[in-house]
């Protein structure tokens, strides 16, 4: 059964940090893109980050450039979300997603994933 993972979320200060880490299990997502999307209440899931399956490229909302950092470890069939000087907009149910595997040169929000996590609740306070 191929299951992702989130942890991490939390209660944080607006300014201060959290790290996200999803875990995948039960097949191996080395060949995936894998991205992080959120949902805020009352709002539609948003796109938030993306990684190929190489780690060689990497893509950002606009609202999140220069604060939050995707990587992945596929070694630990694993990726992760830095983000740092949050905002209280960035609150929000976190997702982790992967594709079905293509080795992907490249990702764009319309090709969408196949693979969900159930999220990780991520609060900032002000």
């Amino acid at each position: 059964q191929v299951q992702l993972v989130e942890s991490g979320g939390g209660l944080v200060q607006a300014g201060g940090s959290l790290r996200l880490s999803c875990a995948a299990s039960g097949r191996t997502f080395s060949s995936s893109a894998m991205g992080w999307f959120r949902q805020a209440p009352g709002k539609e899931r948003e796109f938030v980050a993306a990684i190929i399956w190489s780690g060689g490229s990497t893509y950002y909302a606009d609202s999140v450039k220069g604060r939050f950092t995707i990587s992945r470890d596929n070694a630990k069939n694993t990726v992760y979300l830095q983000m740092n000087n949050l905002k209280p907009e960035d609150t929000a149910v976190y997702y982790c997603a992967a594709d079905r595997g293509l080795y992907g040169s490249s990702w764009r929000p319309y090709y969408g994933m196949d693979y969900w996590g159930k999220g990780t609740l991520v609060t900032v306070s002000s």
